[in-house]
């Protein structure tokens, strides 16, 4: 857990220094560093470019195609599309031959029309085709604290039920990147834990042409598989209303659904803006999300870059796993106070607008900037 404000004093200046390059990192570990400035230029420029070929995953939730603007920034229609292709081959160069490339991105209304439109599937087709790259598998972030919307089809005019999920697109330049989900193994369910225990079930055919043999589920592996969507606990409760009962036992161990409701409002990072005035990053990704693909998709040592950072989760995730990582974030507000995901212990201020200091009579490692200087203001 971070310890700002008990062992040191972080000051972050209202606004980056203009004219400053933005492919010079704002803070590092030692095993990532955070820049701060456009992800295209950023990517582009001769730091990132080193990393060429190097990076193992590619992990990102870039601006979403919404009808409303945000505070965060986003473009709508084809003005999105052609601007997402952009980073296809960018991200392409920069992972490894072996590597991946996952982004997740929300779903898209027509402007004054309860129907959907199609700029988040034609923008991932796109991206596909500007990168060369294969789709990998498709995956659904189902978040059940997701507020109802859109609010004039869901809330008023009630012809619509909630969105609550979104796409994420798991892509590669080749058919068969590094991937293991012994790593991301998850718990049996306690009917699949009486099962392989008693070793009690129906074997023998099945309507879909599966073949369930003798033994087949009498084995042991240490956890269930994880699948792309699905998952009981994240479905409504819908036993003995419209279903059979038993539907939510079979969808947990026969379907999959990656659930994660981004609703942590004590967690370190969003305490450490309230405390200093600053705003939280509206769409944070949740941890266990980020964790997921990590595990999933790399080793310990490999470098994970996020061109759309946020609050900096990814990189947050990666220096936990012992993963290197690299993050770049637009705006300066939300790049600056997601130092805020790290322990002081181990994160440097690399530019003069982030001041660390160590508290008088801490005996910690310092971990301040090199030279003290007065504490801005935030």
């Amino acid at each position: 857990m971070a310890d700002w404000g008990k062992t040191h004093d972080i000051a972050i200046a209202a606004t980056l220094r203009k004219g400053r390059r933005a492919s010079t990192p704002i803070y590092e570990t030692d095993l990532g560093s955070a820049y701060c400035g456009d992800s295209l230029k950023v990517l582009r420029s001769r730091p990132l470019q080193a990393h060429s070929g190097k990076v193992q995953l590619a992990f990102t939730s870039p601006p979403f195609p919404l009808n409303t603007k945000k505070s965060y920034g986003n473009l709508q229609g084809e003005e999105y599309i052609r601007w997402f292709a952009k980073f296809a081959p960018l991200l392409r160069d920069l992972v490894t031959d072996d590597g991946s490339i996952v982004i997740e991105i929300g779903n898209a209304w027509v402007p004054g029309e309860p129907v959907m439109a199609t700029h988040v599937i034609e923008a991932f087709l796109r991206f596909l085709k500007k990168g060369g790259l294969h789709l990998c598998q498709e995956f659904i972030w189902y978040n059940p604290a997701r507020l109802p919307s859109p609010v004039q089809w869901v809330n008023r005019e009630r012809v619509r039920v909630k969105d609550a999920f979104t796409r994420i697109w798991w892509m590669s330049p080749t058919t068969r990147p590094k991937a293991d989900n012994r790593k991301v193994l998850r718990e049996y369910s306690p009917s699949m834990r009486r099962l392989i225990e008693t070793g009690k079930y129906n074997a023998g055919p099945r309507p879909s042409e599966h073949n369930i043999g003798a033994e087949s589920f009498k084995t042991d592996n240490s956890g269930a598989i994880p699948p792309n969507v699905g998952g009981a606990e994240a479905v409504p409760a819908l036993d003995g209303m419209v279903t059979p009962q038993g539907f939510a036992e079979y969808l947990e161990e026969a379907t999959n659904l990656l659930k994660a409701a981004n609703t942590l409002s004590s967690d370190d990072y969003r305490r450490f803006c309230v405390e200093r005035g600053a705003p939280v990053h509206p769409a944070r990704m949740p941890a266990t999300l980020v964790e997921f693909f990590v595990k999933f998709l790399t080793d310990a040592g490999d470098t994970v870059l996020d061109p759309f950072a946020g609050s900096n989760t990814t990189g947050a995730v990666a220096q936990a796993l012992g993963r290197r990582w690299l993050s770049v974030e637009a705006d300066w507000a939300y790049a600056a106070h997601s130092i805020g995901r790290f322990d002081p212990q181990v994160v440097a201020a690399t530019c003069d607008e982030i001041v660390i200091q160590r508290r008088p009579g801490d005996q910690a490692a310092a971990s301040s900037s090199p030279n003290a200087m007065p504490l801005f203001t935030s």
